[in-house]
């Protein structure tokens, strides 16, 4: 370590000197970044005012209910369709038409009805039936229709009636046709193949099917969706159970850290090594097992995209994939350990120094809650804003119709468009309910609102993210700079910490946050481009893109690096965000080769914390959910994925140890600022004592003079 105090370059600063009265974080201090403060707080407001204007125009409603071709709302109560919470398509045929994904309307008449068509019936067998069969027929026609005295050729060239029902089930309040299948594939609509289509053409149920999938885009993902829910709404209390178990064994860690930072670092190690190698393990025996099972050599290209994913598990290409990433994952850790062995004792004195830290101020284990919760309030904030702006348009009609017509897709009244000129031009033509839209002022500005929300979301959420940041450091800071630990250390550091950064530093925090914000809100702007640009066939766009999307990811994390260390700077010192920044970055800078050696060791080592948990927790949900623990067997939810809810657990036992640990990583970052500054402050003199732990001097080989005594 010694080799690694090599004489700072000029160009980074000179180093800290001496100050005989700091003794940690600057209580005299003034408020900071006032500019920005005001800025931020105006920008809150106008985020308030977007939120009231939106809630006052928009209509939630739109979203959970189906729409008519006059843009009224099925089943909604308190109104005359209350009791019609069924969309029906005259002519699902037609949603068959390209018009659907691109306007994502069938360009036919849309009725809101009680029930489903239970049987095949034409128009004019039902004009020709029994009373039953024309009262039966009527109520799937438009409102105030003179079913018995007009003809059915009068009833089909107004529109008025469609010219056939055919069995249909409900699915997300639309009425689709009752299909299903034959053996050998042949599809079939209650039990028939072919139909009258009530217009003398004979109908094949495979075009039906067709039209049924294009009347709803997203199908397919809604089945899967369906399915998703089933599974949670029979696994959310195991679910929860995993939380539990995940929060309580990152708890247990987090106690025996404190107790056993170098015993549990190196056993963390192994056994993150040992988690892989079964991983790999398990993959090769599935992979194994497999051989000769018919249809198990087929591979993933060929599969295609599957809804059943399932279907993955039972080809051998899947497991063999998993076993080389996690083969080459096992390659790296093991790799990185060998070449980083010595730094690796350091990194494990640190992670001791930040363990007693943390027991010292305990209270910082649980600022994490408070941290989630105002990112909950904030994510919600945004949400509920979000779908309120997006549902703030009014009723937008077109011209649809099926021959050559000038007027196609131009706006049109359904109040006046029978007796207007369109009508009489395009005998076929129909003024049907488009989209949500408006011509108003508000309504011009809109897409302004929608960017303010997501620009203000990702401020807001990275404001809360810094406060967490400063409020942590702080009160670590005070731990390291009390020269008799825990004597020395100010009663309730996280709440002194809070305050300060509060009242002197909110201008500081929004300033770092708002420059975070603008690349992250770059970076979104160029992910829709690229989603825009998907199918474009220009490859030099698609790489300057490419490239961009790149540096910007690159920006990213080095602002969020160098807020984070600027936020370390604040907390002790108490300047405003560029200084602070100034600071952070020239003393990393002078210290360059501890920073990329035992700052990212404690990183790594911290991750593979987080990763045995995960780990740990991600294994026994496997084997429960799966049914491959015989003991727990019964008590298994039978599921339509059960990856479903692994995946649930996983992600959440990620998510619990990554809050725990961000206390810890913080810490550690802290400490290590505060360890370099005391390296450059102090010689270990009587009169510059180090305030460093006695384990970190004696890995450095320093020491600190013993005060002389006088006789």
């Amino acid at each position: 370590m010694e080799n690694d105090e090599k004489k700072p370059d000029s160009k980074y600063g000179d180093s800290r000197k001496f100050d005989p009265n700091f003794k940690g974080p600057i209580h005299n201090r003034g408020c900071t970044d006032v500019l920005c403060c005001i800025l931020f707080i105006v920008a809150l407001l106008g985020y308030f005012a977007v939120g009231i204007l939106a809630w006052s125009q928009g209509d939630p409603r739109k979203v959970i209910y189906p729409t008519d071709s006059r843009g009224q709302f099925c089943g909604q109560a308190g109104t005359p369709l209350e009791k019609k919470p069924l969309l029906f398509y005259f002519n699902i045929l037609k949603c068959a038409s390209p018009l659907v994904l691109l306007e994502f309307q069938c360009p036919t008449t849309q009725l809101c009805v009680s029930g489903c068509p239970d049987r095949h019936l034409t128009l004019v067998k039902a004009k020709l039936g029994s009373k039953e069969d024309r009262d039966y027929y009527q109520q799937f026609c438009k409102d105030g229709v003179d079913f018995a005295e007009k003809s059915p050729p009068e009833l089909l060239r107004d529109g008025l009636c469609p010219a056939l029902l055919m069995p249909s089930k409900a699915f997300t309040r639309r009425c689709l046709p009752a299909l299903g299948t034959l053996k050998g594939g042949v599809v079939v609509v209650g039990n028939e193949t072919t139909f009258d289509s009530g217009e003398g053409v004979n109908i094949n149920a495979s075009d039906v099917l067709e039209a049924s999938k294009k009347s709803n885009v997203v199908v397919e993902a809604r089945q899967v969706a369906m399915r998703i829910f089933e599974d949670y709404t029979q696994s959310w209390h195991w679910i929860l159970l995993g939380l539990v178990i995940a929060m309580v064994v990152s708890l247990i860690f987090i106690v025996l850290l404190r107790f056993l930072a170098g015993i549990m670092v190196w056993i963390m190690i192994v056994l993150v090594i040992l988690v892989i190698g079964y991983g790999i393990f398990h993959c090769y025996m599935e992979f194994a097992s497999l051989k000769g099972e018919p249809g198990a050599d087929v591979t993933i290209r060929d599969l295609g995209l599957q809804t059943d994913f399932a279907v993955y598990l039972q080809i051998r290409q899947t497991w063999l994939a998993f076993m080389i990433i996690l083969a080459i994952v096992e390659f790296v850790i093991i790799l990185l350990l060998i070449f980083l062995r010595k730094r690796i004792l350091i990194a494990i004195a640190l992670i001791k120094e930040a363990s007693r830290a943390v027991g010292h101020v305990m209270s910082s284990l649980f600022y994490p809650l408070l941290t989630f919760t105002l990112l909950a309030v904030v994510i919600a904030y945004w949400a509920v804003t979000a779908v309120f702006l997006s549902t703030s348009n009014e009723q937008v009609y077109k011209v649809f119709n099926n021959s050559e017509c000038e007027y196609s897709r131009d706006t049109c009244d359904p109040k006046t468009f029978n007796t207007s000129n369109v009508s009489a031009q395009c005998p076929d033509a129909e003024c049907l309910f488009a989209f949500y839209g408006g011509e108003t002022l508000y309504h011009k500005y809109l897409i302004l609102f929608q960017f303010y929300n997501v620009f203000l979301f990702f401020w807001c959420a990275n404001f809360v993210t810094a406060l967490g940041q400063v409020t942590l450091s702080g009160a670590f800071a005070s731990y390291y700079w009390a020269f008799k630990k825990p004597d020395d250390i100010p009663a309730f550091p996280i709440f002194a910490s809070l305050g300060r950064a509060l009242r002197y530093h909110t201008g500081s925090l929004a300033f770092g946050s708002l420059i975070l914000s603008v690349v992250q809100v770059i970076r979104v702007v160029l992910e829709y481009l690229d989603h825009k640009l998907k199918g474009a066939q220009n490859k030099f766009a698609k790489f300057m893109l490419s490239c961009m999307k790149c540096c910007f990811w690159c920006l990213e994390k080095c602002i969020k690096f160098l807020n984070r260390n600027a936020y370390i700077m604040i907390a002790i010192y108490g300047k405003s965000f560029c200084p602070s920044a100034r600071d952070a970055f020239f003393l990393l800078m002078r210290n360059i080769v501890r920073v990329a050696v035992l700052d990212k060791v404690t990183d790594f080592l911290l991750f593979l914390g987080k990763l045995l948990i995960v780990g740990i927790v991600g294994i026994f949900s496997f084997f429960f959910f799966s049914g491959r623990i015989k003991a727990v067997e019964d008590a298994a939810p039978s599921l339509n994925y059960y990856w479903v809810p692994i995946m649930t657990v996983v992600v959440g036992s990620y998510l619990i140890a990554h809050g725990f640990f961000s206390v810890y990583a913080m810490c550690v970052d802290t400490l290590f600022l505060c360890f370099l500054e005391d390296i450059e402050r102090n010689d270990g003199s009587a009169e510059r004592p180090y305030f460093m732990s006695q384990n970190l001097l004696t890995l450095l080989k320093k020491s600190n003079e013993q005060p002389k005594t006088v006789d």
